[in-house]
């Protein structure tokens, strides 16, 4: 990626702040993933974009109540590139900023699980819209790993029920129309409060509440710095914008 003098002029500037920085929130949203072949949502060429009747499967009242959108669902799934995807340089990236005492939390909408695999650790790492690793019976409440039910869909059933109760099973996301985990939202605006410095990564800043944390952030005082490949509804809330690929321009920037 060619970068201009201008733009190096604003890396070195937003390298020094993370440099003399004690506590680094980082929120991070789709587009960290990219270039691990994972699409984002509303990009170019996101799957709500290209597809628009694929949101419908992301959301909870349709998923309950269509047998179809489960089945197609469950057809997405299997398909899914997450399961063969790897971590890239932003998501090594984080896991530095970590190693060097600089990172306070990371606040994850991404439920791909890889910025675990990483190495970024557990204990600070908040998955906001959880994971798609595991798969939850809406009736009863039982988890376990996806694998088990993907086992099933391989097998031939179309639409898997809870074995346990009979009930319908999803991944344990949160889709639309489903309310927060209330502890890991309050983790992350706590977080936010506390921070002098934010990263906002590959988020479009759309997304309520969670991405109340960067305006949370700046009233705290914090500086927020934003990394994303288009405009994000709060590029002039923040004191600096990076536009380009983030698997490039977050390794310069932690480094």
């Amino acid at each position: 990626m060619a970068i201009d003098r201008s733009t190096e002029l604003l890396i070195d500037r937003v390298r020094a702040w993370i440099d003399d920085a004690r506590r680094v929130v980082v929120l991070t949203g789709a587009g960290i993933s990219t270039d691990s072949g994972i699409p984002d949502f509303r990009g170019p060429q996101g799957l709500w974009t290209k597809n628009p009747a694929a949101e419908k499967m992301a959301t909870i009242q349709h998923y309950v109540a269509d047998p179809d959108v489960r089945k197609a669902a469950w057809r997405s799934r299997r398909e899914h590139p997450a399961w063969r995807s790897e971590p890239n340089p932003g998501h090594l990236a984080l896991v530095e900023l970590e190693r060097r005492g600089k990172l306070h939390m990371l606040i994850t909408q991404n439920v791909d699980g890889l910025h675990l695999k990483a190495g970024s650790s557990p204990d600070r790492v908040v998955e906001i819209h959880r994971t798609m690793r595991e798969v939850l019976c809406l009736s009863c409440g039982e988890r376990a790993p996806i694998e088990r039910a993907m086992a099933r869909v391989e097998a031939g059933e179309e639409d898997p029920a809870c074995r346990t109760c009979g009930g319908i099973l999803k991944t344990a996301t949160i889709s639309f129309g489903q309310a927060l985990v209330e502890p890991d939202l309050r983790r992350a605006q706590v977080a936010a409060r506390e921070c002098d410095l934010m990263l906002a990564v590959g988020t479009m800043l759309s997304v309520f509440p969670i991405a109340g944390v960067v305006p949370i952030a700046k009233e705290a005082g914090a500086r927020a710095v934003i990394l994303n490949a288009q405009r994000t509804e709060m590029d002039d809330l923040a004191d600096a914008v990076l536009r380009g690929s983030i698997s490039e321009l977050l390794p310069r920037l932690v480094r």
